[in-house]
C-alpha cells in the first residue's frame, strides 16, 4: 500500500485499503480532545511529564464465549490503580480497551487519572483481546483467519463483562461499587454498547468521540474528509483549495524520472519514490493531514508528533499561494515545508519516512481485520466538498480485498443488527460526548437517545438533562412497583456518579480550552 508498508495491494482495491488507514487514523485519534489532556500523549512541552501509576494483572479468559468446543483461555492484561479508591462504594471507572497496547491508552487518558480523586475511583485499563499482551494464541494469533476468528467487539464486550464481575467478586470492597465504563473512539463505541448489552454489569458510561452511526446508510459517508478539509479551510486562506491542488501537481511532476527525483529531494524523503510508490506516497500525505486535524491545539503538544500551537495554522501559512498562478514546483515546495510542520518541528529529523505517520503502540493489522469483518465504515471523498483526491466507497472492491488478505469477507449489516442501529432510545445513562461548534456525524443526538446523550455548546451542557433523567427513571420504578425507599436510594446514589463524571468532565473541558471537539475548533466525532 505505501512504501514499507506490511502488505502489497493492488491498483483497483488501493481506494479500500486507503479508506481503512485513513478510518483506522480516524479512530485512534479521535480519542485524544474527548478523554485525553495532560497525561501522557497531550503534553505541554514546558511542563514536566505527569507521573502514572499502576499495577499490572492478568485475567484467564475464555477464547470464545459464545461457544462450547472451544475451551481454551488467554491471558488479559489490564491495569489498575486504587490510591484514591474508596472501598465504601467508590466507582469503579473502567475503560474499555481500543485497538492498541493498553498502556498507550492508560498513559494517554489523563481525564479518568484527572478525577479519581475527586470520585474516589477505582481506575481499570482493560485491554482488548488480540491487542498489546492479551493474545489468545500467542505468537500464532495473528497467523491465518482461523485464529483470527475470535477478534470481534461481541467477544471483546464478553471480556469486559466477565473481568467486571470478577473484580466484583473477588476484590474487597468492589461489590457495592458502581461500574461506569468510559472510552474513546472505538473505546467509546465499546463503552456505549457495554452499557447496551450488559446494563446489570455496568451502571452507565460515557462515551467520547463514539462513531455508533459510522456504519453503513446510517451516515453519508463523505462527512469525515468534509469537517477534516473545513479545519484547513478556517485556518489559512487559499489552504484547503491549494492542498486540493495538489495531487495533481503531483501527477504533472513524477510523470518523468527527473520530477520523481525532485520530489524526492524536495520532501527529504528517506527512501526515493519510484512510479509505484506514488499512491502510497499520497496515501502519506492524506493521512498527514488527517492527523494535523486531530492534534491542532492551542499551546505546543507532542501527541504524536512535537507539535506549535495551532499547528493547522501554521501549516497554511506555506500554502497561502494565489492558486491561479503558483505553479506545481512552487506549490508542492509549500507542501513539503507544510509537511514538515507534523514531521520536524523540532528539526531532528534527518529524513521523513512516508511509511510511518502514528505511534508503533496501535494494533494496524488486527484493526484492518475488524474493519473487514464486522467494523464496516464506509469513508469516501468528491474533491469537491472536501480536499482529497475523489474517491468512491466500493464496497465489492473492499470485499475483494479483505478476501485477499484475509480470506474473510466483511458482514456489512452485522453492527446495525447486533447493536440496534439507529433505534437505541430505549438505552439509558450513557453519555456521549461531543461538541456542537459545527456538523456532527455519526453520533446520537439528544433528541434520539431521551436520557442518555449529553452535548454542550461551547462549554455549555443542555439543561434540564439531569432533572429529565431523574424524573423519567423514579417515574420508571414506580410504575413497576418496585420498593421506592431501597431502590430509588441506590438508583441514585448509582446516577450520582454518572453525574459526577459528567459534571467533572465539563469542568475538566472549560479548563483545558483545546476540547471544545473531537477537533480543536471543529467537532468531528
Amino acid at each position: 500500500m505505501r512504501s514499507g508498508g506490511f502488505v502489497s495491494v493492488s491498483r483497483p482495491a488501493l481506494t479500500s485499503i486507503v479508506l481503512i488507514l485513513s478510518l483506522y487514523c480516524f479512530h485512534v485519534l479521535a480519542l485524544k480532545s474527548q478523554l485525553l489532556t495532560r497525561h501522557g500523549g497531550v503534553t505541554d512541552l514546558n511542563a514536566q511529564d505527569s507521573v502514572i501509576n499502576y499495577e499490572t494483572w492478568y485475567f484467564d479468559q475464555k477464547i470464545d464465549h459464545f461457544g462450547f468446543l472451544e475451551d481454551g483461555t488467554f491471558k488479559q492484561r489490564y491495569l489498575v490503580n486504587n490510591e484514591h479508591w474508596d472501598q465504601k462504594g467508590g466507582p469503579i471507572l473502567f475503560y474499555t480497551g481500543n485497538e492498541g497496547d493498553i498502556t498507550w491508552f492508560c498513559n494517554n487518558t489523563g481525564f479518568m487519572w484527572d478525577v479519581a480523586e475527586e470520585l474516589g475511583a477505582m481506575l481499570v485499563f482493560a485491554e482488548h483481546r488480540y491487542y498489546g499482551e492479551s493474545l489468545p494464541f500467542g505468537q500464532d494469533s495473528y497467523s491465518d483467519a482461523k485464529h483470527l476468528n475470535y477478534l470481534t467487539s461481541e467477544q471483546a464486550l464478553a471480556d469486559f463483562s466477565v473481568l467486571i464481575r470478577e473484580l466484583k467478586r473477588t476484590v474487597l470492597g468492589a461489590q457495592k461499587s458502581p461500574v461506569i465504563a468510559i472510552g474513546g473512539s472505538y473505546g467509546g463505541m465499546l463503552s456505549a454498547w457495554l452499557r447496551m448489552k450488559y446494563p446489570n454489569v455496568v451502571v452507565g458510561a460515557l462515551a467520547a468521540s463514539a462513531p455508533i452511526w459510522q456504519f453503513p446508510d446510517m451516515v453519508p459517508c463523505g462527512d469525515f474528509y468534509k469537517i477534516v478539509t473545513q479545519d484547513f479551510a478556517r485556518s489559512g486562506l487559499n489552504c484547503d483549495v491549494n492542498i486540493r491542488r495538489s495531487w495533481k501537481a503531483i501527477d504533472n511532476i513524477t510523470a518523468t524520472d527527473d520530477g520523481l527525483q525532485w520530489l524526492s529531494g524536495e520532501f527529504s524523503l528517506c527512501s526515493p519514490l519510484k512510479k509505484t510508490d506514488l499512491d502510497g506516497f499520497k496515501a502519506w500525505l492524506q493521512e498527514t493531514w488527517v492527523n494535523l486535524a486531530m492534534v491542532d491545539y492551542p499551546y505546543e503538544a507532542n501527541f504524536l508528533q512535537p507539535l506549535p500551537r495551532w499547528p493547522i495554522q501554521v501549516v497554511c501559512k506555506h500554502l497561502g499561494f494565489d492558486p491561479s498562478v503558483v505553479s506545481d514546483y512552487q506549490l508542492l515546495g509549500g507542501i513539503s515545508e507544510a509537511a514538515r510542520v507534523y514531521y520536524n518541528y523540532t528539526g531532528n529529523c534527518p529524513c521523513l519516512n512516508t511509511s510511518s505517520t502514528a505511534t508503533g503502540n496501535l494494533g494496524f493489522i488486527g484493526w484492518y481485520y475488524q474493519a473487514c469483518t464486522e467494523m464496516v465504515m464506509p469513508l469516501c471523498t468528491d474533491g469537491i466538498q472536501d480536499m482529497f483526491e475523489p474517491q468512491d466507497w466500493n464496497f465489492q472492491a473492499f470485499s475483494d480485498e479483505c478476501h485477499s488478505l484475509f480470506g474473510v469477507r466483511p458482514r456489512a449489516d452485522w453492527a446495525d443488527t447486533v447493536y440496534g442501529g439507529l433505534d437505541i432510545a430505549s438505552h439509558s445513562n450513557i453519555i456521549f460526548r461531543f461538541a456542537f461548534h459545527k456538523q456532527q456525524v455519526s453520533v446520537p443526538s439528544v433528541q434520539s437517545l431521551f436520557c442518555s446523550a449529553v452535548e454542550w455548546k461551547s462549554g455549555v451542557e443542555r439543561s434540564g438533562i439531569h432533572r429529565s433523567c431523574m424524573s423519567s427513571l423514579t417515574t420508571s420504578l414506580r410504575t413497576k412497583g418496585l420498593d421506592q425507599t431501597y431502590e430509588q436510594k441506590t438508583l441514585k446514589r448509582r446516577l450520582k456518579y454518572i453525574f459526577l463524571v459528567e459534571k467533572t468532565l465539563r469542568i475538566h473541558i472549560l479548563n483545558h480550552f483545546c476540547s471544545l471537539g473531537s477537533y480543536p475548533g471543529t467537532s468531528l466525532l
